[in-house]
């Protein structure tokens, strides 16, 4: 009986254990479950749906891999708002950086009368006092500069330090300016005394831009005071153009130019703005003007400060003559003189029209034929002349012609002094009309012939102009000549050497920086007669090394065809063994021979002989019909003689 009682006793404890067993179990995943659920409700009401939710009886373990430290850290506060915090097991791993992105380095630069301040980011790898030290040597040691830099330790790229370098070597030049250097771009923002000083520096800052750096450019200059105020506008055969135009303000200009699109201008065309403009309806009387041209259907019409000069084509109709210009004057500000003349046909004799005739060579070199009209006259041309372009470059072959009026000495004095504002070109000076043609180096040359003979001729007074202004004559720009580009090829190689692939035409690769800075510097230079010459040592066969020779001179111009160089003025010719340099008897000797040169091609120098026309002239002979003939001819084998120098350079 006792032992039923503790079996049953016992079994009554086990059951209950087992019981207790299974309600904790239950409890326990009751418990797991509702943590989990709970903690990722939590985490993706966060957005942090990266992350993971598992958990052990009481304990919850975050898993999963964080974008940042800062996700991480809220993904355990939101386990932590829905679980004790204390039972929150990080398990979270975190995505690695990849590293900080590099700040933009920058530096304004602000230079002004009271010196230099620099303001901006910069690695502070720099060093600091050698900046300073240089920045002192370019705007001198009397100039204070104000340090504001910041330093980061971080690397910048390598156009940094060519922007930099830059913007360093621009200071001295640009003494009122703000510099703003950026990783790959310089802004300059500056005043130049002068329009000239503007354009030299323009030209010169966008030259030695390096490549990998953008150059943006705000230059100002005061504006030119200009005497005469002058603006001439032609329609003839060859269409609508500006000889010269000036404007006082950007309006007047817009109004200028508007007018002449309206009447049939078609080419580009500008007007100088600047000061000394006779009145502030300048636009309107130009505009005036412009329209009473169109009606008339031509020819010209100059406006030298108040005075208005308009010639009408020879067909002109009197009436419509007339009718146009009483309206002109009717509407002219009261400022402003009007002259206009209807030319009459001119009766042609068989002795034609006189003429004068002066020619300015590319070499310097100045011829003055046909007629004038005293010897006073002509010894005054010929002085004047050697005044202006020099004694020793002047030959007179000019005849007196007792029937030209006193007026004819001062259109060719007005001619020369035409003449002496072109790098080359000719004067060809009639009763009627004086005609400048050229080239010039000054943009600004066809403006100041204009305003020079308008004001020399005076009102009723007719000149055409055709003046091409060429860069490669622009002294402002620095473009050096030929002999100083023949000298600069020079220097650039220095030396290194032009070298080939053994016994062939096929350049080695180390003449690559050779040529590519041969290449620069020719472009700079311009279409230059140059012939590259191509060299070698006495070892093999005399016709083979002529022959290589001239294929290795020939692959140097394709080298240079190759980086767009224009070659038409260039020849490659090959002179084998037959100028050598140094002994051929020595390797060293052989290899100083195995050579490529250039050199320019310089014109042969003309022959001074004596023209028809000066011996008449000379003997005092009566030319009468021949003279005009060997005038003309004169003048044409002159302009022959000419293009031929032009072409050969």
């Amino acid at each position: 009986m006792r032992l039923s009682s503790l079996f049953l006793t016992l079994a009554a404890f086990v059951i209950a254990g087992a019981l207790a067993i299974v309600a904790a179990y239950f409890s326990s995943r009751l418990i797991e479950d509702a943590s989990i659920v709970g903690v990722q409700s939590e985490l993706d009401r966060e957005g942090l749906t990266w992350a993971t939710v598992d958990a052990n009886g009481l304990q919850v373990f975050l898993a999963g891999n964080a974008p940042t430290e800062a996700d991480r850290f809220q993904a355990v506060s939101a386990a932590g708002r829905v679980v004790d915090a204390a039972r929150v097991l990080d398990q979270m791993t975190v995505t690695e950086s990849e590293g900080l992105t590099p700040p933009r380095f920058s530096v304004e630069i602000l230079r002004n009368d009271a010196g230099l301040s620099l303001i901006g980011l910069i690695p502070a790898k720099t060093d600091r006092a050698e900046l300073l030290d240089r920045i002192q040597r370019k705007v001198g040691r009397d100039v204070p500069v104000s340090d504001f830099l910041e330093g980061a330790s971080f690397d910048a790229p390598a156009s940094w330090d060519d922007a930099l370098e830059f913007a360093l070597s621009t200071l001295g030049d640009l003494p009122r300016s703000k510099i703003s250097v950026e990783i790959d771009k310089v802004s300059v923002t500056a005043m130049a005394g002068s329009g000239e000083e503007k354009r030299r520096l323009e030209a010169d800052l966008v030259r030695r831009t390096p490549p990998d750096v953008k150059l943006a450019l705000d230059l100002t200059a005061p504006r030119p005071v200009i005497t005469p105020f002058t603006l001439r506008f032609v329609i003839d055969e060859d269409g609508a153009r500006f000889d010269a135009c000036s404007a006082d303000t950007e309006d007047s200009r817009t109004r200028i130019l508007a007018a002449a699109a309206a009447i049939g201008l078609q080419d580009k065309a500008d007007c100088r703005i600047g000061l000394g403009v006779p009145t502030r309806r300048w636009a309107e009387a130009v505009e005036l003007s412009l329209n009473a041209l169109a009606r008339l259907g031509g020819d010209s019409v100059t406006i030298s400060d108040a005075d208005i000069s308009l010639i009408a084509r020879e067909d002109t109709d009197p009436d419509l003559y007339d009718q146009v210009i009483g309206e002109l004057e009717n509407a002219l500000p009261p400022v402003f003189a009007l002259t206009a003349v209807l030319p009459e046909t001119p009766d042609v004799s068989d002795q034609g029209p006189p003429e004068f005739t002066a020619t300015l060579s590319p070499e310097g070199a100045v011829a003055l034929r046909g007629r004038i009209n005293s010897d006073i006259a002509r010894v005054t041309a010929e002085s004047f002349a050697q005044a202006r372009f020099g004694s020793g470059v002047v030959r007179m072959a000019a005849r007196v012609d007792d029937s030209l009026t006193p007026a004819w000495s001062v259109r060719v004095l007005a001619g020369l002094e035409a003449l002496a504002e072109l790098n080359n070109g000719a004067v060809i000076i009639t009763p009627d009309l004086i005609s400048v043609t050229g080239n010039t180096g000054n943009p600004t040359a066809t403006d100041e012939i204009a305003a020079l003979l308008a004001e020399k001729l005076g009102e009723g007074q007719d000149f055409e102009i055709n003046v091409t202004y060429l860069e490669k004559l622009d002294p402002v720009l620095g473009i050096p000549t030929p002999e100083e580009c023949e000298a600069q090829i020079v220097e650039v190689i220095g030396d290194r050497k032009i070298t080939f692939e053994p016994g062939s035409a096929t350049l080695d690769a180390s003449a690559k920086d050779i040529m590519d800075e041969v290449a620069e510097l020719l472009k700079l230079c311009g279409d230059i007669p140059l012939e590259i010459q191509g060299h070698t040592d006495s070892q093999g066969r005399e016709s083979m090394n002529l022959d290589l020779s001239q294929a290795r001179a020939e692959a140097v111009l394709q080298a240079l065809l190759d980086r767009r160089i224009p070659t038409s003025a260039y020849t490659a010719k090959g002179y084998g063994e037959a100028n050598p340099i140094a002994d051929n008897g020595t390797e060293e000797g052989r290899e100083a021979n195995r050579r490529i040169e250039f050199r320019l091609i310089r014109p042969a120098p003309a022959q001074d002989s004596t023209t028809t026309l000066e011996s008449l002239s000379q003997t005092g002979q009566d030319t009468g019909n021949a003279d005009d003939t060997g005038t003309n001819t004169d003048a044409a084998d002159t302009a022959t003689d000419q293009q031929g120098t032009n072409a050969s350079e």
